[in-house]
Protein backbone atom coordinates (compact mmCIF):
# COMPACT_ATOMS: atom_id res chain seq x y z
CA UNK A 1 0.00 0.00 0.00
CA UNK A 2 1.39 3.44 -0.97
CA UNK A 3 0.02 5.27 2.26
CA UNK A 4 2.54 8.34 2.16
CA UNK A 5 2.28 8.55 -1.78
CA UNK A 6 -1.06 8.89 -1.63
CA UNK A 7 -1.24 11.36 1.61
CA UNK A 8 1.22 13.81 -0.42
CA UNK A 9 -1.46 13.97 -3.28
CA UNK A 10 -3.48 15.59 -1.03
CA UNK A 11 -2.84 19.59 -0.39
CA UNK A 12 -0.74 19.72 2.53
CA UNK A 13 -1.97 16.37 3.14
CA UNK A 14 0.87 15.47 5.83
CA UNK A 15 -0.88 17.63 8.08
CA UNK A 16 -4.42 17.60 6.92
CA UNK A 17 -4.88 13.98 6.82
CA UNK A 18 -3.86 13.43 10.47
CA UNK A 19 -6.08 15.77 11.46
CA UNK A 20 -8.93 15.12 9.76
CA UNK A 21 -8.06 11.29 11.55
CA UNK A 22 -7.80 12.53 14.92
CA UNK A 23 -11.36 14.60 14.58
CA UNK A 24 -12.75 11.53 13.25
CA UNK A 25 -11.81 9.47 16.36
CA UNK A 26 -12.39 12.30 18.63
CA UNK A 27 -15.71 12.67 17.37
CA UNK A 28 -16.46 8.94 17.15
CA UNK A 29 -14.44 7.09 19.67
CA UNK A 30 -12.63 8.94 21.63
CA UNK A 31 -12.24 6.63 24.34
CA UNK A 32 -9.48 4.65 22.57
CA UNK A 33 -6.80 7.01 22.81
CA UNK A 34 -7.61 8.11 26.06
CA UNK A 35 -6.33 5.05 28.05
CA UNK A 36 -3.69 6.88 29.62
CA UNK A 37 0.35 6.50 29.43
CA UNK A 38 2.49 7.42 26.27
CA UNK A 39 -0.95 6.32 23.93
CA UNK A 40 -2.90 9.59 25.41
CA UNK A 41 0.30 11.54 25.44
CA UNK A 42 1.04 11.62 21.64
CA UNK A 43 -2.56 10.98 20.39
CA UNK A 44 -4.80 13.15 21.90
CA UNK A 45 -4.50 17.30 22.30
CA UNK A 46 -2.54 16.97 25.50
CA UNK A 47 -0.10 16.28 22.84
CA UNK A 48 -0.26 19.39 21.02
CA UNK A 49 1.68 22.08 23.01
CA UNK A 50 5.00 19.50 23.38
CA UNK A 51 4.75 18.59 19.69
CA UNK A 52 4.39 22.16 18.50
CA UNK A 53 6.93 23.83 20.92
CA UNK A 54 9.25 20.82 19.29
CA UNK A 55 8.72 21.92 16.11
CA UNK A 56 9.44 25.61 16.57
CA UNK A 57 12.61 24.65 18.34
CA UNK A 58 14.10 22.54 15.66
CA UNK A 59 12.96 25.32 12.93
CA UNK A 60 15.00 27.83 14.93
CA UNK A 61 18.16 25.71 14.83
CA UNK A 62 17.86 26.95 11.11
CA UNK A 63 18.46 30.61 11.45
CA UNK A 64 21.56 31.14 11.13
CA UNK A 65 23.19 34.55 11.07
CA UNK A 66 24.72 34.31 7.89
CA UNK A 67 21.12 33.53 6.29
CA UNK A 68 19.24 36.31 8.23
CA UNK A 69 19.90 38.89 5.70
CA UNK A 70 17.75 37.56 2.57
CA UNK A 71 15.69 35.67 5.52
CA UNK A 72 14.58 38.75 7.13
CA UNK A 73 13.69 40.37 3.76
CA UNK A 74 11.46 37.90 2.53
CA UNK A 75 10.27 36.26 5.42
CA UNK A 76 10.17 39.20 7.48
CA UNK A 77 8.15 41.22 4.67
CA UNK A 78 5.70 38.49 4.47
CA UNK A 79 5.41 38.27 8.39
CA UNK A 80 4.84 41.62 8.54
CA UNK A 81 2.00 41.77 6.08
CA UNK A 82 0.37 38.94 6.82
CA UNK A 83 0.33 40.12 10.96
CA UNK A 84 -1.34 43.72 9.36
CA UNK A 85 -3.75 42.72 7.31
CA UNK A 86 -4.78 39.86 9.96
CA UNK A 87 -4.59 42.83 12.74
CA UNK A 88 -6.57 45.24 10.91
CA UNK A 89 -9.21 43.01 9.92
CA UNK A 90 -9.90 41.62 13.18
CA UNK A 91 -9.42 45.09 14.99
CA UNK A 92 -11.73 47.08 12.47
CA UNK A 93 -14.45 44.19 13.47
CA UNK A 94 -13.97 43.82 17.04
CA UNK A 95 -13.97 47.55 17.37
CA UNK A 96 -17.21 48.40 15.21
CA UNK A 97 -19.10 45.15 16.01
CA UNK A 98 -17.53 43.69 19.29
CA UNK A 99 -16.45 40.15 20.46
CA UNK A 100 -19.30 38.82 18.49
CA UNK A 101 -18.01 39.96 15.09
CA UNK A 102 -20.47 39.69 12.12
CA UNK A 103 -22.48 37.38 10.27
CA UNK A 104 -21.94 34.72 12.62
CA UNK A 105 -17.82 35.38 12.28
CA UNK A 106 -16.26 35.98 15.95
CA UNK A 107 -13.54 38.37 16.24
CA UNK A 108 -11.23 35.85 17.89
CA UNK A 109 -11.68 33.57 14.68
CA UNK A 110 -10.40 36.56 12.43
CA UNK A 111 -7.36 37.48 14.44
CA UNK A 112 -6.41 33.74 14.83
CA UNK A 113 -7.07 33.15 11.72
CA UNK A 114 -5.76 35.69 9.78
CA UNK A 115 -2.93 36.14 11.53
CA UNK A 116 -1.27 32.58 11.08
CA UNK A 117 -0.14 30.84 8.08
CA UNK A 118 0.30 27.13 7.58
CA UNK A 119 4.48 26.46 7.41
CA UNK A 120 3.79 23.10 6.30
CA UNK A 121 1.74 24.27 3.63
CA UNK A 122 4.50 27.00 3.10
CA UNK A 123 7.45 25.04 3.21
CA UNK A 124 6.24 22.36 0.91
CA UNK A 125 4.82 24.90 -2.03
CA UNK A 126 7.90 26.95 -1.96
CA UNK A 127 10.14 23.89 -2.04
CA UNK A 128 8.24 23.23 -5.53
CA UNK A 129 8.54 26.82 -6.47
CA UNK A 130 10.55 28.55 -4.26
CA UNK A 131 13.95 28.55 -3.71
CA UNK A 132 16.75 27.75 -0.77
CA UNK A 133 15.53 31.63 0.80
CA UNK A 134 12.10 30.92 0.64
CA UNK A 135 12.45 27.84 2.46
CA UNK A 136 14.80 29.35 5.13
CA UNK A 137 11.98 32.07 5.68
CA UNK A 138 9.52 29.29 7.05
CA UNK A 139 11.58 29.64 10.34
CA UNK A 140 11.18 33.16 10.82
CA UNK A 141 7.43 32.66 9.36
CA UNK A 142 7.10 29.97 12.25
CA UNK A 143 6.43 33.09 14.48
CA UNK A 144 2.70 33.46 12.92
CA UNK A 145 2.05 29.56 13.06
CA UNK A 146 0.65 29.68 16.57
CA UNK A 147 -0.69 32.26 19.09
CA UNK A 148 2.06 34.68 19.31
CA UNK A 149 1.13 37.24 16.69
CA UNK A 150 -2.51 37.13 17.73
CA UNK A 151 -1.97 37.42 21.35
CA UNK A 152 0.12 40.41 20.32
CA UNK A 153 -2.53 41.90 17.53
CA UNK A 154 -4.89 41.21 21.02
CA UNK A 155 -2.73 42.80 23.39
CA UNK A 156 -1.93 45.61 21.85
CA UNK A 157 -5.58 46.50 20.29
CA UNK A 158 -6.77 46.77 24.10
CA UNK A 159 -9.00 43.60 22.98
CA UNK A 160 -7.43 41.24 25.23
CA UNK A 161 -5.12 41.49 28.00
CA UNK A 162 -2.14 39.59 27.22
CA UNK A 163 0.90 39.21 30.10
CA UNK A 164 4.50 40.37 28.54
CA UNK A 165 5.49 36.84 29.89
CA UNK A 166 3.14 35.14 27.72
CA UNK A 167 4.18 36.68 24.40
CA UNK A 168 7.84 35.39 25.93
CA UNK A 169 6.83 31.94 26.53
CA UNK A 170 5.20 31.60 23.29
CA UNK A 171 8.15 32.11 21.00
CA UNK A 172 10.85 31.01 23.63
CA UNK A 173 11.25 27.34 22.00
CA UNK A 174 12.09 29.18 18.48
CA UNK A 175 14.49 31.73 19.90
CA UNK A 176 16.40 28.55 22.22
CA UNK A 177 16.77 26.60 18.92
CA UNK A 178 18.12 29.73 16.76
CA UNK A 179 20.65 30.33 19.79
CA UNK A 180 22.17 26.76 19.86
CA UNK A 181 22.07 26.51 15.96
CA UNK A 182 24.43 29.40 15.88
CA UNK A 183 26.69 28.45 18.65
CA UNK A 184 26.87 25.00 17.21
CA UNK A 185 26.55 24.39 13.24
CA UNK A 186 26.26 20.34 13.44
CA UNK A 187 22.86 21.16 15.70
CA UNK A 188 20.80 22.51 12.81
CA UNK A 189 21.72 19.36 10.90
CA UNK A 190 20.99 16.96 13.63
CA UNK A 191 17.58 18.13 14.51
CA UNK A 192 16.01 20.09 11.85
CA UNK A 193 14.85 16.95 10.52
CA UNK A 194 12.67 16.01 13.06
CA UNK A 195 10.66 19.71 12.56
CA UNK A 196 9.28 18.06 9.27
CA UNK A 197 8.49 14.82 10.88
CA UNK A 198 6.17 16.19 13.54
CA UNK A 199 4.09 17.59 11.02
CA UNK A 200 2.03 14.65 10.94
CA UNK A 201 1.76 14.59 14.39
CA UNK A 202 1.12 17.75 15.50
CA UNK A 203 -1.80 17.60 12.54
CA UNK A 204 -3.09 14.60 14.27
CA UNK A 205 -3.05 15.83 18.20
CA UNK A 206 -4.67 19.49 16.50
CA UNK A 207 -7.59 17.39 15.25
CA UNK A 208 -7.98 14.92 18.17
CA UNK A 209 -9.14 18.43 19.90
CA UNK A 210 -11.82 18.65 17.54
CA UNK A 211 -14.93 17.44 17.05
CA UNK A 212 -16.95 17.70 14.09
CA UNK A 213 -19.74 18.97 14.95
CA UNK A 214 -17.79 21.91 15.94
CA UNK A 215 -16.89 21.98 12.23
CA UNK A 216 -20.62 21.75 11.12
CA UNK A 217 -21.53 24.74 13.75
CA UNK A 218 -18.57 26.75 11.82
CA UNK A 219 -20.40 26.57 9.06
CA UNK A 220 -21.07 29.45 7.07
CA UNK A 221 -19.13 31.54 9.29
CA UNK A 222 -15.65 29.28 8.63
CA UNK A 223 -16.07 29.05 5.43
CA UNK A 224 -16.39 33.00 4.82
CA UNK A 225 -13.62 32.48 7.26
CA UNK A 226 -11.30 31.08 4.71
CA UNK A 227 -11.97 32.92 1.84
CA UNK A 228 -10.86 36.41 3.91
CA UNK A 229 -7.52 34.61 4.60
CA UNK A 230 -6.81 33.24 1.66
CA UNK A 231 -8.25 35.87 -0.82
CA UNK A 232 -8.95 39.23 0.86
CA UNK A 233 -5.43 39.00 2.92
CA UNK A 234 -3.93 37.45 -0.11
CA UNK A 235 -4.18 39.72 -2.63
CA UNK A 236 -2.85 42.27 0.39
CA UNK A 237 0.12 40.09 1.08
CA UNK A 238 0.97 39.79 -3.02
CA UNK A 239 0.68 43.73 -3.11
CA UNK A 240 3.19 43.81 -0.45
CA UNK A 241 5.80 41.09 -1.82
CA UNK A 242 5.43 42.91 -5.74
CA UNK A 243 5.53 46.45 -5.14
CA UNK A 244 7.31 46.65 -1.77
CA UNK A 245 9.86 43.65 -1.95
CA UNK A 246 9.66 43.22 -5.81
CA UNK A 247 9.51 39.57 -5.99
CA UNK A 248 6.59 37.85 -8.23
CA UNK A 249 4.38 36.93 -5.75
CA UNK A 250 4.26 32.97 -5.24
CA UNK A 251 5.50 33.03 -1.58
CA UNK A 252 2.90 35.98 -0.88
CA UNK A 253 -0.12 33.37 -1.99
CA UNK A 254 2.01 30.55 0.14
CA UNK A 255 1.26 32.15 3.10
CA UNK A 256 -2.20 33.35 2.69
CA UNK A 257 -3.61 30.16 4.87
CA UNK A 258 -4.62 29.40 8.41
CA UNK A 259 -2.50 27.36 10.16
CA UNK A 260 -3.39 23.98 11.39
CA UNK A 261 -2.06 24.97 14.76
CA UNK A 262 -4.34 28.17 14.89
CA UNK A 263 -6.92 25.88 15.77
CA UNK A 264 -5.53 25.99 19.46
CA UNK A 265 -5.14 29.48 19.50
CA UNK A 266 -8.62 30.51 20.48
CA UNK A 267 -8.72 28.43 23.60
CA UNK A 268 -4.78 30.30 24.41
CA UNK A 269 -6.40 33.55 24.50
CA UNK A 270 -9.41 32.71 26.32
CA UNK A 271 -7.12 30.81 28.74
CA UNK A 272 -5.16 33.66 29.06
CA UNK A 273 -8.19 36.36 29.05
CA UNK A 274 -11.14 34.71 30.44
CA UNK A 275 -13.69 37.51 28.69
CA UNK A 276 -13.18 35.62 25.51
CA UNK A 277 -14.24 32.05 27.04
CA UNK A 278 -17.88 32.16 25.90
CA UNK A 279 -16.64 33.01 22.31
CA UNK A 280 -14.47 29.71 22.13
CA UNK A 281 -15.84 27.03 20.89
CA UNK A 282 -17.57 28.73 17.79
CA UNK A 283 -13.75 30.36 16.93
CA UNK A 284 -12.34 27.08 17.28
CA UNK A 285 -14.84 25.60 14.86
CA UNK A 286 -14.23 28.68 12.61
CA UNK A 287 -10.85 28.66 12.75
CA UNK A 288 -10.44 24.63 12.08
CA UNK A 289 -12.72 25.15 8.87
CA UNK A 290 -10.95 27.57 7.43
CA UNK A 291 -7.77 25.87 8.33
CA UNK A 292 -8.83 23.54 5.88
CA UNK A 293 -10.46 25.81 3.06
CA UNK A 294 -7.06 27.80 3.10
CA UNK A 295 -5.29 24.11 2.62
CA UNK A 296 -7.20 23.54 -0.27
CA UNK A 297 -7.18 26.90 -2.28
CA UNK A 298 -3.85 27.96 -1.49
CA UNK A 299 -1.77 25.25 -3.20
CA UNK A 300 -3.83 25.66 -6.44
CA UNK A 301 -3.72 29.46 -6.62
CA UNK A 302 0.17 29.63 -5.58
CA UNK A 303 0.61 26.63 -8.70
CA UNK A 304 -1.23 28.91 -11.18
CA UNK A 305 0.78 32.28 -10.08
CA UNK A 306 3.67 30.77 -9.86
CA UNK A 307 3.57 29.41 -13.71
CA UNK A 308 2.11 32.62 -14.86
CA UNK A 309 4.31 35.24 -12.86
CA UNK A 310 7.39 33.31 -12.52
CA UNK A 311 9.40 31.80 -9.99
CA UNK A 312 12.53 29.79 -9.33
CA UNK A 313 11.71 26.48 -10.59
CA UNK A 314 9.71 28.13 -13.53
CA UNK A 315 11.29 31.63 -14.18
CA UNK A 316 9.98 33.92 -16.98
CA UNK A 317 12.12 35.01 -19.82
CA UNK A 318 14.11 38.18 -18.32
CA UNK A 319 13.78 36.99 -14.76
CA UNK A 320 16.92 36.72 -12.45
CA UNK A 321 15.65 34.75 -9.14
CA UNK A 322 19.63 35.30 -8.06
CA UNK A 323 19.04 38.93 -7.32
CA UNK A 324 16.51 40.21 -5.02
CA UNK A 325 14.56 42.43 -7.57
CA UNK A 326 13.23 40.43 -10.20
CA UNK A 327 9.73 42.12 -11.59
Amino acid sequence: MKILQNVRKVPAGMMVVPMVLGSLINTFVPEIVKIGSFTTATFTSAGTATAIGIQLFCLGTTLQLSDMPKVLKRGGLLLIAKFIIGAAIGIAIGMLCGKAGFLGLTTLAVISAVTNSNGSVYLALMTEYGDETDCASMALLSINDGPFLTLVAMGASGLANIPLVALVAAVGPLLMGMILGNLDKEIPKFVAPAGTILIPFVGFCLGAGIKLTNLVKGGFGGILLGLICCLVGGIFIVACERFIGHRPGYAAWGVSTTAGNAVAVPAAVALIDPAWAPYESVATAQVAAAAVVTAIMVPFITSWWAKKYGCPKYPLAGQDFGKENVI
